[in-house]
């Protein structure tokens, strides 16, 4: 039976999907922990700008520091994207504009308040970057269950830089790759599988948080020879949602985001005559969502899922992932 439903290896009733307690909170704990490794740089540089800054006499003085100026315009509200736009007269603007109106008025504390508002910007960046660190640490997680279910069964992997888009070989040391990856590849027999995250497949014309195809490495190194594969319907094995956001308010947002892209690759694929595997992991799985999915299962309309945040179910569902 087990064969047939791979999901009673480590579920034995929807009971078993609902997060803990104690999983809310150790994800809340982790949440905070990555802001604060993601805030890191900008309280180095917030430290530089000070050290700097502090050499001027006077606000208008900060003008002749050049190695300043992109941290003026920051200060001065502005994002690296909108920097980009502006001509030299608009960014002069902005930075008369922060003096004028905030560093003069603040006398002799104009550093401070320089770096105050250098801070407020940067912490914007961060705040933006942070609407999706659930879903990073999801992967990166789910990277390193896969990789040890990898390893213990003694096979090489290769992993898809996500900078360079380049594929690199398995090194005897691994640590923190999965901060950097983007796709995983192994074989299993003499079949090579690749798994990719975040692609937009054709097909649905939607992204889909992971893939896994029928093929190795080197059949998307080339981007016309992985454009081709993308749009080959044969050539995916599975298909699964992963949410890592562990607010249990937004719980039911994500299964309903993650039940309707699930419905809708099941639906492009049978107009192929085709069934891959799909398959959901969440962090956050409340009580009446937990029991919708294994009603799902039980059906046969999702064929795998697991509670991200129990160890034993990501190892289950990702040995799993690696012998399809």
């Amino acid at each position: 039976m087990t064969a047939r439903k791979p999901y009673l290896r480590h579920l034995s009733s929807a009971d078993d999907l609902v997060t803990t307690y104690e999983a809310i909170r150790a994800g809340f704990v982790a949440l905070a922990l990555e802001k604060n490794r993601r805030a890191t740089p900008f309280v180095a540089q917030a430290r530089a700008l000070k050290a700097a800054a502090s050499l001027a006499k006077t606000p208008t003085a900060l003008l002749k520091i050049q190695e300043i100026q992109m941290a003026l315009l920051t200060a001065a509200g502005l994002s690296d994207k909108a920097v980009a736009h502006l001509q030299a007269e608009d960014k002069a603007e902005a930075i008369q504009g922060l003096i004028n109106n905030f560093l003069d008025p603040a006398g002799e504390n104009f550093v401070e308040e320089l770096v105050f508002r250098f801070l407020l910007t940067r912490g914007d960046t961060l705040g933006g970057s942070m609407r999706n660190v659930g879903g990073a640490l999801a992967q990166r997680k789910l990277t390193r269950a896969i990789i040890s279910n990898l390893r213990i069964a003694g096979k090489s992997y290769q992993w898809l830089h996500s900078t360079s888009n380049t594929w690199m070989r398995m090194a005897d040391d691994d640590s923190d790759i999965e901060l950097h990856i983007r796709g995983l590849g192994w074989q299993k027999g003499k079949q090579s599988r690749v798994l990719i995250y975040n692609l937009t497949v054709p097909l649905i014309k939607n992204n889909v948080d992971l893939c896994l195809f029928k093929c190795g490495p080197s059949d998307l190194a080339a981007k016309e020879i992985a454009k081709q594969v993308y749009n080959s319907p044969e050539m995916y094995i599975g298909l699964g949602e992963l949410k890592g956001g562990i607010d249990p308010a937004g719980a039911d947002e994500h299964w309903k985001t993650a039940r309707t892209a699930l419905t809708r690759i099941q639906e492009a694929f049978a107009r192929f005559g085709l069934k891959p595997h799909t398959f959901f992991i969440g962090a956050a799985i409340e009580k009446k969502m937990a029991s919708e999915i294994w009603s799902q299962l039980e059906s046969g309309i999702l064929e795998n899922a697991a509670n991200l945040t129990d160890d034993n179910q990501l190892a289950s569902v990702s040995r799993w992932v690696c012998n399809l």
